[in-house]
C-alpha cells in the first residue's frame, strides 16, 4: 500500500469520523476557544499545544478534587517471556491510584500517581513492580502570559500492563517524537518533560515558544537485543491568528536532536529542522480538526560512515471531540523520526486512533488502535532497521455500583522487524484482561 493511499484512507476515516459527531447533540464544554467573537481568549492549537486529545466525556470532569482508589486485575497472554519461543501465562496486578486536579483563577495543576505490582502464576521469574508518575501544570503568570510545564515517568517491564489499557497511548495533534518499536516484556524507563509559553499578542493573535527532553533506557539490555536506548531534546517556535469563531491560521519552526545508543554497538545523531503552516478548524465548541504540512530536513551522523542529509514532505491530519455520550480523537502524521528503540533516521507514517463510547448510564465501551510504518532513510548505517507495528485494544466497562466498576477486554499486537530479535522471534502478543476499579473523589478544602 503507498504512502498516498494510506494518507487518503486516513483522511477519509476522519472526515467521515467527523461526519458522525456532527450528528450528535452539542455540548457546552467550557473550551478557550468557544467564546462569542474575537474577545474569547485563545489556546494554542493541537498541532503546536503538545497536549492530547480529553478522553473524558464532557461534563465528567471533576476539578478541585483529589482521588485515589485501586485496580485489580487477571491477565493472560499468549508470551511473557519475550524469548524465541511464546510462553503463556496467567498474571494478577495491583495498582493503587491517587490523582489530584486543582483549579484557581489563574492556574491548573494536575497529578497522577500508581504504583504497580504484578505476579504472575507459573513464570514466577517475571514478577515486577512499576511506576506511573504525570505531572502537568498550566498557570497564567499574566492576563497575555501563559506557562505549562508536563513531565510522565513511566517504569515498567509490561508496557501493556496499565491500569487502563485505553489510555497507555494518548492521541494528540502533534507530531509523534520518536518512532517507537513496543517492547512488551523487558524492563524500560520512559522519561518525557516538556515547557511551553504562550504570549497572546492581540485578541486575535498569539506567539509561543517550547521545549522537550525525553529519554527511552532498557536497564537489561539482553532482555531487548537490537533495540537502543534513545535521548532527545528539542524547541520550537510559532505564531497563530484567529479568524472569526472557527479558523485558527499559524506557522511554526521546530528542530530536534536524537541520540540512540547501545552498548559496544555503533549508535546514531539524528537531526530535524520543520517548517511548517497549520489549520485548525473548530466545527463545533468540541469538535476539532487540524491540517499541517511543510519541509522537513534532517541530517543522520553515525561513526565511520558518511552523513546523510536530505529534504522530505511532512504531513498531519488530527481530529479531536469530546461530547457527553462519545470521546473520539485520531492522528496521522508522515513525518522522519528517530528513536523509540530504533537506530538512524526513518520515514515514518503512523496512525493512532482512541473512542469511548457511552452506550448507558452503566456501561461504556472503549477502542484505541495505533499503526506506524518506519522505512529506514539510513540503510547503510549498521542496525538501522525499518519495519512497521499494528496494535490494538477493545474494552467494555461495567458500573457495579457508585465508586466500583468491572472492565474487560481484548489486546493484540503484532511487529514486524526482522533484525530486532526481541520482537521478530515472536511478533505477535495476544491478551485478554478483567479488573475491578474501585475510585473514590474528595473536595479540596479551600
Amino acid at each position: 500500500m503507498t504512502t498516498d493511499l494510506r494518507a487518503r484512507i486516513c483522511l477519509c476515516l476522519l472526515l467521515l469520523a467527523c461526519r458522525a459527531a456532527w450528528c450528535q447533540v452539542d455540548t457546552t464544554a467550557n473550551r478557550p476557544d468557544s467564546g462569542s467573537g474575537d474577545d474569547a481568549p485563545m489556546q494554542a492549537p493541537p498541532p503546536v499545544s503538545g497536549q492530547p486529545y480529553p478522553t473524558e466525556f464532557a461534563g465528567d470532569t471533576e476539578q478541585n478534587y483529589w482521588t485515589g482508589g485501586f485496580t485489580v486485575s487477571s491477565v493472560y497472554a499468549s508470551n511473557v517471556t519475550g524469548g524465541t519461543k511464546a510462553t503463556g501465562d496467567m498474571s494478577y496486578s495491583f495498582w493503587p491510584t491517587i490523582g489530584l486536579n486543582k483549579v484557581t483563577a489563574q492556574s491548573q495543576l494536575l497529578l497522577s500517581y500508581s504504583p504497580g505490582f504484578t505476579f504472575y502464576q507459573r513464570t514466577s521469574g517475571y514478577n515486577q513492580a512499576d511506576q506511573n508518575v504525570s505531572v502537568n501544570l498550566q498557570y497564567r503568570i499574566s492576563p497575555h502570559l501563559t506557562m505549562s510545564l508536563q513531565d510522565s515517568l513511566s517504569k515498567t517491564a509490561n508496557i501493556f500492563n496499565q491500569p487502563n489499557p485505553l489510555s497507555a497511548s494518548p492521541v494528540s495533534g502533534s507530531a509523534p517524537s520518536s518512532s517507537a518499536v513496543i517492547a512488551p516484556f523487558a524492563d524500560q524507563i520512559h522519561n518525557s518533560a516538556a515547557a511551553q509559553l504562550n504570549y497572546q499578542v492581540s485578541a486575535t493573535s498569539m506567539v509561543g515558544a517550547s521545549g522537550t527532553f525525553a529519554t527511552l533506557y532498557y536497564p537489561s539490555p539482553g532482555q531487548v537485543s537490537g533495540l537502543y536506548d534513545s535521548r532527545s531534546l528539542g524547541g520550537s517556535v510559532f505564531y497563530s491568528r484567529r479568524f472569526g469563531e472557527k479558523y485558527n491560521l499559524g506557522a511554526t519552526y521546530q528542530y530536534q536532536q536524537v541520540l540512540s545508543s547501545q552498548s559496544n554497538l555503533p549508535g546514531s545523531q539524528i537531526q530535524t529542522q520543520t517548517v511548517f503552516a497549520f489549520l485548525t478548524i473548530y466545527l463545533k465548541p468540541t469538535l476539532e480538526v487540524s491540517i499541517s504540512g511543510g519541509p522537513q530536513h534532517y541530517s543522520a551522523a553515525q561513526q565511520l560512515f558518511p552523513p546523510s542529509t536530505s529534504w522530505n514532505p511532512m504531513l498531519m491530519v488530527s481530529v479531536g471531540w469530546q461530547g457527553e455520550r462519545t470521546t473520539l480523537a485520531a492522528n496521522y502524521s508522515r513525518i522522519i523520526s528517530g528513536g523509540g528503540g530504533l537506530n538512524g533516521a526513518f520515514q515514518s507514517n503512523t496512525f493512532g486512533a482512541s473512542g469511548n463510547w457511552r452506550l448507558s448510564r452503566n456501561c461504556s465501551a472503549g477502542l484505541a488502535v495505533n499503526y506506524a510504518n518506519n522505512k529506514t532513510l539510513t540503510p547503510f548505517f549498521l542496525f538501522s532497521n525499518g519495519g512497521r507495528t499494528i496494535a490494538g485494544t477493545a474494552s467494555a466497562q461495567y458500573a457495579l455500583g457508585e465508586h466500583t466498576s468491572l472492565q474487560f477486554g481484548y489486546s493484540w499486537t503484532n511487529q514486524r522487524y526482522k533484525q530486532i530479535e526481541a520482537v521478530a522471534s515472536v511478533p505477535n502478543v495476544n491478551r485478554v484482561f478483567v479488573s475491578i476499579n474501585y475510585r473514590f473523589s474528595r473536595p479540596l478544602h479551600r
